[in-house]
């Protein structure tokens, strides 16, 4: 009891720190020309009344220089984009509403953060495959974030997140399937260079796992490059040139296997002539040498008994 106990409480706090502090909170905003009307026109006359009023004049000492901070209160949000206010570093939410906007607290720091759709291409990185082949991987990345709050505030630099841990999952990914179906073992499985679908749906839940903590959205991943690393790719090659010509012999073989034994069915069915089990064997050992031979066959025309 006390271990299950224990096993709770540590995936309590793996799963608060999991936990992003902060996301997009939506800030209240007023129309720009709205914002406008108010801070040329209705100001200015508030200032004159003030002016004329006598001892109230004196306020105008206040409502001039807040005249001149409501200048910093005025914001353009441009389709795809957010803007994340602080107070004095205090995270108040993040304007998504595109358009010109007025903010209410002119003293809001503000930072803009980009939702449109990014790709990223990671360099060619040297892994080793599960058959411990050294290959070259690539990959395209495309992204987007679709929490500005995360992005600014939960890591230091998305766009460098984004390229640190997409190459991560890229490794890890490359050294869980071998290159190609060569050995035995590896045919009917995965693999890196005849399953691209399969390998792209598992790295893009592998990179959108690792990224969604810092508020971005994996719309596809999808490898870019595959190729065997320079020191080995003449010996794979001839590697794999030898599998073809060893299945190529096999298909051969099993067609001209087919034949002699259609050929020996019918002259027993048509009794175009008895053959004892010697000459049978002479007969199929000369079909064979005929039709798996690479090169044209010369006829010997035998003048004798067969």
């Amino acid at each position: 009891m006390i271990t299950g106990h224990i096993m709770e409480i540590q995936h309590t706090v793996n799963a608060n720190k999991n936990e992003p502090m902060y996301r997009d909170i939506d800030v209240r905003s007023i129309n720009g020309f709205m914002g406008l009307f108010i801070h040329i026109i209705i100001l200015p006359i508030v200032n004159i009344i003030l002016l004329a009023s006598g001892p109230l004049g004196i306020l105008i000492i206040i409502t001039g220089p807040l005249w001149l901070l409501m200048w910093n209160s005025y914001v353009v949000v441009n389709p795809n984009e957010a803007v994340a206010a602080q107070f004095f570093g205090k995270y108040v939410g993040t304007l998504k509403k595109e358009g010109f906007q007025f903010f209410i607290n002119p003293l809001y720091n503000k930072n803009r953060v980009s939702m449109r759709i990014n790709n990223f291409e990671s360099n060619k990185l040297k892994v080793n495959d599960v058959n411990a082949n050294p290959i070259d991987i690539a990959a395209v990345v495309v992204w987007r974030v679709y929490d500005a709050a995360e992005a600014l505030f939960e890591v230091e630099n998305y766009d460098h997140y984004v390229q640190i841990q997409s190459e991560a999952a890229l490794r890890e990914m490359a050294t869980k399937y071998p290159y190609d179906a060569i050995e035995q073992k590896d045919i009917g499985g995965t693999t890196l260079s005849s399953h691209q679908d399969v390998v792209a749906l598992e790295l893009e839940a592998s990179v959108e796992s690792r990224l969604a903590r810092a508020g971005i959205e994996v719309l596809e991943a999808r490898i870019s490059y595959l190729a065997y690393s320079t020191e080995i790719a003449q010996a794979m090659l001839r590697r794999q040139q030898a599998a073809a010509v060893v299945a190529a012999r096999r298909e051969i073989v099993d067609g001209a296997v087919g034949m002699v034994e259609l050929a020996l069915e019918q002259l027993s069915e048509k009794q175009i002539i008895e053959l004892d089990e010697e000459k049978k064997a002479t007969m199929v050992s000369n079909l064979l040498v005929v039709l798996c031979s690479e090169t044209d066959t010369t006829p010997v025309v035998n003048t004798g008994s067969i």
